[in-house]
């Protein structure tokens, strides 16, 4: 059974930092393409970051030079980065495994993780 775990989130000031951390079990994902999505309340899941398993990035658009994604394939786990934290940063964050299709869509992926409060303060 797979299973992802996902780590790192708090109470951090505006223009603070955060790391994430997802670990999955089950299986290897060294091969797959892992993703970071956020779901703030009242709104849709939104897209944060994905990592191919050759190691390129993809990042939306309002985290783009905020955010940096990584992985540590002998751990199974994927990170992420957050740094210069704003307040609209507020939300849960997920990461899951990719199976087909375009990478910033949810609808691309399976085995998600419970998620992990990430909350913003001014």
């Amino acid at each position: 059974q797979v299973r992802l775990l996902e780590s790192g989130g708090g109470l951090v000031q505006a223009g603070g930092s955060l790391r994430l951390s997802c670990t999955a079990s089950g299986r290897t994902f060294s091969r797959n393409t892992m993703g970071w999505f956020r779901q703030a309340p009242g709104k849709e899941r939104e897209f944060v970051s994905a990592i191919i398993w050759t190691g390129s990035t993809f990042y939306g658009d309002l985290v783009q030079g905020r955010f940096t994604i990584s992985r540590d394939n002998t751990k199974n786990t994927v990170y992420l980065q957050m740094n210069s934290l704003k307040l609209e940063d507020t939300a849960i964050y997920y990461c899951a495994v990719h199976i087909s299709g375009t990478v910033s869509y949810a609808s691309a992926y399976n085995s998600w993780g419970q998620g992990t409060q990430v909350t913003v303060s001014s």
